[in-house]
């Protein structure tokens, strides 16, 4: 099941922006969100995914709101690098770096979310 939904987005992005950017086609949406959550999944490798991200079949069993957050964030990236009406463009390229600098300290320990299952690799 995806991670996100158009309705996540909406936590970040207008309703009507989103509609501009896509031009209504909300399979424009699901590409970003898998994109997103793979680019996610790089730098997460060394946990359970399945428990963070879920699968194509089953939802994430563990809730984190930032990582949420940050997914939300890059895949709100993919849809403004296609057309930016009314969005602050810099705004966005800063808030992408900074979910891709969160989730680069994840990878290296620098960081360790509380909760978050490491991959079971027995």
């Amino acid at each position: 099941m995806p991670y996100l939904t158009k309705e996540d987005l909406k936590t970040r992005l207008y309703a009507d922006v989103l509609d501009d950017i896509t031009r209504t086609d909300d399979s424009i949406i699901t590409q970003a969100i898998a994109a997103a959550t793979r680019e996610a999944k790089m730098y997460l490798s060394r946990y359970d995914l399945a428990a963070l991200l879920g699968t194509d079949n089953a939802d994430a069993t563990v809730q984190d709101p930032m990582l949420k957050g940050i997914v939300t964030d890059l895949a709100c990236w993919q849809l403004i690098r296609l057309a930016n009406p009314s969005v602050d463009y810099a705004a966005f390229r800063t808030t992408y770096q900074d979910a891709v600098h969160i989730l680069t300290n994840i990878m290296k320990g620098n960081a360790n979310p509380d909760g978050w299952p490491l991959k079971d690799t027995t």
